[in-house]
Formats: C-alpha cells, structure tokens, sequence
C-alpha cells in the first residue's frame, strides 16, 4: 500500500489514522484545545495530553492502542513557538498532531517499525531523505543503546544517521509535570542532496535543510512535582507525535509548510485582502501573510470552543494572537476590518474535518470583526503615541521604552506587551517587559497564567488508586443509595487568611468534628461539572452521620463527597447509606433543564449567533453565559421569556439517549461549550426544537420547571453577556420581592393612589434643579474665594503664582473641599483661558475620602503637552488613575493626605514633559 504524491492533507490523515487501525489501534478524535481536568495547560500541546491519565494508570480505557488526529496549540508555557510564527517555514501557533500510541502493550520495537513502515512504504518517502536521533544518555539517565539497535535493524542505517542528542533534544516532556521519557525523533532533508554535515543548522528561510517531522517518545516516567524527582511509570508506553503540516510539506513537494493546502489558501487570502503578491520569501510581507494564516486558524478554533478574546489567561491569549494578525494587517495597508473574512477562509477549508468550525462560523465571523473594529479604534492612535516616543527617545540617546509607558499603551489602549516589543524591535528600540508585567500585575490586568503546580493533589490520586474502576453514578435514577467506604480524606486547614490552605490525608477512620471527603464505589451524589454544582445530602451509618456540603470530581474516576463528621466515626470498608438533598436536587434539576430551553429561545430571538459560553446551575442559582455584543432590549427580554414558558407549559416529556457523538450529530444535537464529551454521549430532548448534549441532571418535563422569570442581564466580557433567572419557588419568591419592593417605593414616594411613575419623575426634575442650583452656587464661591481656601480676592487673585515654563503659563491650585467634578472643570477652564492661550491649570480638590483633580489646557498649549499624560502620573501620588483628551483630563485617587504634593507636582511633569 502506498499513496501517490501530491497527497492532500485530507488524504494524509486519513491513510495515517487507516495505517494503524488496522495494526489494532483504536481511532480516537481530538480532544478540544482547552485541557478538561487539566489544571498545567493553557491550551492542548500534543496528542498526549487527552491519554495523560492513561499513562500514569490513573485512568483506564477500552483499549492499548490508540491513534488521533489532534488539534494543538503551542503558545505559552515550555511549547511556546509565537515569535517564530511566519519567520520561518515551520511554525504554527495552531497545528495538527497524528500520533499513535501504547498503553503498556507494544514498545520501542514496534512503534519503530510502524514508524518506519508508514514512512517509506506508504508515504514512499525515500530512505535516503532520512536520519534518526536517539538519546545520549546526559542528566543521569542511561543513553537509549536499545532504541539505537531496533533502528539499525529496521533501516540498516549506521551509525552516521542514527545520531545522539541530548536532554533539550531526545527527552520529551509535556510540560513542567506529566508523564516524560527519551524519544527518538526522525527528520528529513529538504532539498537537493541530503547533507548530514548541515542536520543540527535551523533551516534555511526558504525551508531547505534537515526538518524534524516525527517523534516517538518511550513514556517510562512521571514528574508529578514541578522540579521533582522523576518516577517510574506503571507500564512503559508509546506516544508519537506527526506534525500534518511538516508531513505535507514534504509529500506536496514544497519546503515551507505556508506553502501546503493547509495553510496556502489562507496565504493568498492574505495576499488579496492586501492587494499585495505573495512571494514566499522572508520580506516584511510575507511574514504578515503568513502570520495572519496563522492566526485565524488559531483565533477560528478557539472561538469554536468557546474563548473570547479578553484580559485574562486563555482569553488573553487569543486576543493577543488575534491583535498581533490585525496589527499586521494594519502593516500590510489593509485599512478595514478583515481578519473575520480570513477566519471564515478557515471555516471554509477544515469545516469539513473539524464540524464545530462549521457549526459555530456566525460566532467566529461575529466575535473576530467585533474585536478587531475595537481594536483598530485605539491602534493608529497607539502607534503614533509609540512614534511620539520613539521621537523623544532618540533625541535622549534612550534604547528602552520605559515599563510605565509599555505598562500604559496595554492597559489604555490594549496593546499586548509583545506587540509593543515588536513594534519597537522594528525601530531598534527595547522595552522593559518585566517593569511593564509588575506594573500591569499591579493593576490586576496581568493574564492570570495556568499554573503548573497545581496539578491533583496527590491524596486524590491515593484514592483514585484505591478504585478498581471509576466510582459509579446512579444519580440519574436514584437520589439514595448503599455503597462502601474505599477512601477517607481528612482535610485539615493549615495558615489564616489569604495563605490559608487545605492540606489532605488519607486516613482509616474519622471522627465526629473532622472535615472529611467520603468516595465509594457508587454515589447518588452529582460530582460539579458542565457548570452543574455538585449535591448535598448526607452519608449515615450505624451511629455516624457526616453531612455532605458539596460533590467533586478532583480527576476522572474518582468522586468524593466533601463534609463533616457529625456524629459517630466512619471507617474504611464501612457500609454507608447515602442519600441526596431532595429539595435542593429537584430545584438544580428546574434551574439546570431551563437553561437549554432558554439557550434555544435566545438563538430563536438573537440569532444563531447567540451560544453558551458559560453557565452555573445549583438550587439556589441559574446563571448562563452567552456570546452576544449588546445588551438585550426590554422587548428582547420579554420575548425570551415568553418562548421558555410557553415551552414550559407543553410539559414535553424530558427525554435522555445514550449515543455515539456522531449520531447525535446527525439528529441535531448541539454541544455546549463547557462539556467534556467522549465518543459516546448523552443526548437530552425536551422537543424537537431543544436537543443538546449534557451530563447533568434534568427535570422529568418540562412542566415541572414552574414559572421562567429573567432578573437581570448585563456584560462580563468583551461579546459576552450574562442572564441571570429563576425558575419555581424561586421566580415565586422574586415575583413577591418585586411585589414588596414597588409597596415600599409608593410608600416613600407617597404614589398609594396614584402613578408611582409619574411621582417618580417628578421627584427626580425637582432634585435635577436643585443640583443645577448648587453647582452654580458652588461655581459663585469658588470665583470669589481667592488663592487659600477660604481666602478672598475673587477669580483673579487665583491666578497669582502662575509660572511661566517653557513659554506656557502654568497653574496648580487645591479649592474648597467638597468641590463636585463639574464645577472643578468649570473653574479650570476659566482660570486657563484667563492665563492666555499658552497655558495649563491643575485643580484638586477633597471630596469625602476621595482627592479629584481635573487638567485644562489651551489649544495652543497641546502641541507640547498632553493633558491625559499629565494627569496619570499625578494620579498615582493620589493612589489613583485617570486620563482623558489632549486638552482636558480628570482624575481621582483614594490617598487624600497626598493631594497637595500631587497638585504640586504639575510644574515639575510639565518642565520634564517640555525637557529638550
């Protein structure tokens, strides 16, 4: 069997994944880019990552042999390929991944035969093209001999193309913790005549020279410490890894993986959008091309699953991915919005192979365009601020952009510190990132990284070897039920406040008092997940009770019922009765069935852009996330509402199917973001119209949800709102919250007999007035009040002590405490047009605990200074921020006691601000 080149990458995927299915190899799909249960990636790195559990023996499956097609993204953390992407012919921030694996079955011998087999049989690749690595044995660990011999058995090769390298090379490890072992990695040699003298130089520009393309990692460890001690694993085992792009590029015949049918059509769609040939090179150009395919793969895929561009962790990511295309959109001349339309190149091309793509192209169109027209607004107006700078920097002879102002260009006009790094390496410039990330830290701003020690706890993982199989759920039938004790937890707490932490041990038994989590072999009791918050209820035995606060699932397998020992003492081996808090289970039940009927109605009212992005369910909450890029009318509103209770009053029969993930597919079923989903799934249909997939527990019909009442919507993200609602007893008890409330508010208003609306607004004119009354009394004050406080003299007594600097009038002075924002502006801009037309004012002013100040400059005085630069580092001496345009700005801050040295401080920012 061999295949004839040019392959597509369609045809190359499937002949790998047929290859070893039929040498016994289950065929897996890919697993989303978001880890689940994952807490030590950012994004899926390798098509390991889904098998992690199975290597270590903490997971079991099916079946020894797997293989995949593996979506992945290297953009933080040890895999990190960003600034390489369009610099070179091989790098992507998204990427596919084939790979096969073992689980305790075959080893080295034969992972290297299929490796070689599928290589130069099937894919036809000549022998010639191809060398092979090996671990040379450094850190401690003994060079792979083994490894080195099954090849020159397989290939015949010598010792000139079986090459060893050491631990940066030839050991593989998924990250800072996980399963590790040395590989054997094979590489092929683009171009005329391999030259084993060149392998070990980085490919030429052009791609030519000696390119790794498949790694076969032998798993014989496990770091389960960052920094620690590596451990044995319980098998050895075979992970491989194929990059689809480097494995096309040398089955089409060309050497830049930009060049294959992967990646070229999102190229030259680059190349259009810009009116600009590409050439392939590595001209300024091109780069931008190529990196833009890139990146709305990457930004195409993450939305699918649900990541939206924003300021924290994995959204951060994709908004700095999708800010880097844009920016260098804006370098190729492209001067509107585009990215959405090469993002929709990518649905186009691999909807086919990966279907949410397809299923989810409104919301990738829609959230691509929208972040970048936010984006663009603040771009131009954030690069000529850097040119500005770059101005005043050489003049200085500086080479490093300050961290204050790289800090200030993220949080004012959201320019990722990589980009600004870019943008100044473009004009021979530096920056000071660490400055900037302890500066954006401070702020709270800072990309909240996935942090790599907090894998599981290694108790759970002594429970979870304790199992035989994973704990049963019976929940969807029972609420109560006997099982036996196999693992107590005892969990004690260790510090006081924020360095407080729980500390856990497995013990043999446990008293009335302890803080416990209980496992057995079956559970009633729903584990926290899909948004689902876990059960309450209670655990009894003879003479011991521990009431069950809350339900999790710490890693796959293992469920544990966190409480405390209330009475008595429980023990391992124990027979126990476990037995779910029926009210609050039927209530979650309601909460959690009506949020897929309203996810239905808000697609039927919004669009089909409307989808879940999030969502929370217990007995006492009902929050669902949605993407959608405005906030709902009260028309919109009142139409959800009205399509979830006229749903509700058919009272469908709730129905649940057990299916493979592609028939559910096939009938309709809509993914939810947040799930998990293997390759059987739970497929809920409460009509025809409402049929989605879901693990959680739901109402038998869809009458037993009682009355569907919104209670509040509003944004929590960039294209992301937020519904909060009530179903049952608890939309009843809203209903009579309301119903008291508009008593009270007639109280008040004295409305008993009459339109509290109209009262209302009368009120609110009458107290209009009286405000606009007081700024001008206040206004009259303030102009008669002289230099002190308190003082005499009138507007232009103020005006003593103005400073001439620089050819501009400049004036700083404190007013009256309780001076409100408006009439602080107003007084500035007096005093500043009495200066002349070369001028600047500064006024602050106490205000209860809180100092304001407010900046006015003249026309004339903006060509040298900007009164929004001014202002901020006043601010900070105030504890505070502020901004605003060239000629105004406004300020507040918490440390009073500071006021006078930050109004003072305006001469010494404006001589440094006019320093030559």
């Amino acid at each position: 069997m061999s295949i004839a080149t040019p392959a597509s990458s369609d045809l190359l995927r499937r002949t790998f994944l047929e290859f070893f299915a039929q040498r016994g190899h289950e065929i897996v799909p890919s697993a989303p880019l978001v880890p689940q249960n994952d807490p030590t990636l950012m994004f899926v790195n390798a098509g390991m990552v889904q098998f992690k559990d199975v290597f270590t023996g903490k997971d079991r499956r099916p079946y020894q042999r797997a293989a995949s097609s593996q979506k992945c993204i290297r953009i933080s953390g040890k895999h990190n390929d960003l600034e390489n992407v369009g610099v070179t012919a091989r790098h992507q921030t998204f990427f596919e991944m084939l790979g096969n694996f073992s689980f305790g079955d075959y080893f080295k011998e034969d992972a290297i035969a299929f490796a070689w087999e599928l290589l130069t049989k099937v894919y036809d690749i000549s022998p010639s093209r191809l060398v092979v690595t090996v671990y040379n044995g450094e850190g401690g660990f003994p060079a792979d001999d083994e490894a080195a011999a099954i090849w020159r058995k397989v290939t015949g090769f010598g010792d000139d193309r079986i090459l060893r390298l050491g631990l940066a090379d030839n050991f593989w490890t998924m990250g800072d913790v996980g399963p590790c072992g040395p590989c054997s990695e094979i590489h092929f040699f683009h171009g005329n005549e391999p030259d084993v003298a060149r392998f070990g130089e980085e490919p030429r520009i052009d791609g030519t020279g000696w390119t790794e393309i498949w790694n076969n990692v032998f798993m014989q460890y496990e770091r389960v410490e960052k920094d620690g001690p590596l451990v044995p694993l319980p098998a050895p085992s075979i992970d491989t890894g194929m990059g689809l792009e480097r494995l096309a590029s040398v089955l089409q015949g060309v050497t830049s993986n930009y060049d294959t049918d992967l990646l070229r059509g999102l190229v030259d769609k680059a190349a259009e959008l810009s009116g600009k040939p590409y050439t392939g090179g590595s001209a300024d150009d091109d780069v931008s091309m190529r990196v833009i395919a890139d990146h709305a793969r990457t930004a195409a895929f993450l939305i699918a699953e649900g990541v939206m561009p924003e300021k924290q962790r994995r959204e951060y990511v994709l908004r700095r991915v999708m800010r880097r295309a844009i920016r260098h959109g804006h370098r190729l001349g492209i001067d509107r919005p585009f990215l959405h339309e090469v993002a929709l190149e990518v649905v186009r091309r691999m909807g086919e192979t990966y279907p949410e793509l397809r299923d989810r192209r409104e919301l990738i169109a829609r959230v691509t365009e929208d972040e970048e027209v936010r984006f663009r607004s603040t771009l131009k107006r954030g690069m000529k601020i850097l040119d500005e700078r770059f101005d005043e920097m050489r003049s200085s002879g500086e080479r490093t952009l300050p961290a204050a102002a790289a800090a200030d260009l993220y949080t004012t006009y959201g320019f990722p510190l990589d980009l600004t790094q870019v943008i100044c390496a473009e004009s021979n410039f530096g920056v000071d990132v660490p400055g900037a990330e302890a500066i954006i830290k401070g702020a709270g701003e800072a990309d909240g990284p996935i942090d790599p020690t907090a894998a599981v706890d290694p108790a759970h993982r002594e429970a979870r070897a304790k199992l035989a199989q994973p704990v049963v759920f019976t929940g969807y039938e029972h609420e109560e039920g006997d099982s036996e004790i196999v693992a107590i937890v005892r969990v004690d707490v260790q510090g006081e406040g924020d360095r407080a932490r729980k500390v856990r041990a497995l013990v043999e038994r446990a008293e009335a008092g302890a803080t416990v989590e209980i496992v057995v072999r079956e559970t009633p009791f729903y584990a926290e997940s899909g948004g689902q918050v876990g059960d309450a209820g209670e655990v009894t035995a003879d003479g011991a009770r521990v009431e069950v606060k809350d339900t999790q699932k710490p890693l796959a397998g293992l469920v544990v019922h966190e409480g405390v020992v209330s009475e008595g003492a429980l023990a391992v081996g124990q027979r126990v009765h476990l037995a779910v808090d029926h009210a609050a289970r039927s209530a979650t039940r309601r909460n959690h069935s009506a949020t897929h009927v309203l996810h239905w109605a808000l697609r039927k009212v919004l669009g089909e852009h409307a989808q879940q992005k999030g969502s929370r369910v217990g007995p006492d909450v009902l929050r669902f996330d949605f993407t959608h890029n405005r906030p709902l009318t009260r028309e919109e509103i009142s139409r959800i509402e009205d399509l979830v209770n006229e749903k509700v009053l058919t009272n469908a029969k709730v129905t649940t199917e057990i299916l493979p993930m592609d028939e559910a597919r096939r009938r309709g079923a809509m993914a939810i973001f947040e799930e998990k989903y293997g390759d059987t799934v739970r497929m809920l249909t409460m009509t025809p119209e409402v049929v989605e997939l879901c693990g959680g527990t739901h109402a038998c019909a869809l009458g037993d949800i009682g009355l569907f009442k919104i209670t509040s919507e509003g944004g929590v993200a960039a294209g992301v709102r937020r519904i909060l609602a009530s179903t049952g007893l608890n939309a009843l008890a809203y209903a009579r919250g309301v119903e008291a409330e508009l008593a009270r508010a007639r109280q008040v208003a004295k409305a008993q007999g009459g339109d509290l609306a109209e009262k209302i607004g009368k009120i609110v004119a009458h107290e209009r007035e009286l405000e606009k009354k007081v700024v001008e009394l206040e206004r009259r004050i303030l102009e008669g009040a002289g230099p002190a406080q308190g003082g005499g003299g009138g507007i232009d007594a103020m005006l003593d002590g103005a400073r001439d600097i620089g050819g501009i009038k400049v004036l700083a002075r404190r007013v009256p405490d309780g001076t409100n924002p408006g009439a602080l502006r107003d007084l500035a801009e007096k005093l500043r047009d009495k200066l002349g037309d070369r001028s600047a004012v500064l006024l602050g002013a106490a205000v209860g605990d809180k100092a304001q100040l407010a900046v006015m400059l003249s026309k004339a005085a903006t060509e040298r200074l900007k009164a929004g630069e001014l202002i901020k580092p006043i601010a900070r001496i105030v504890g505070g921020s502020g901004g605003g345009r060239p000629d105004m700005a406004q300020a507040g801050g918490t440390d009073v006691a500071q006021l006078d040295a930050a109004i003072a401080a305006l001469y010494t920012e404006v001589e440094r601000a006019l320093a030559p």
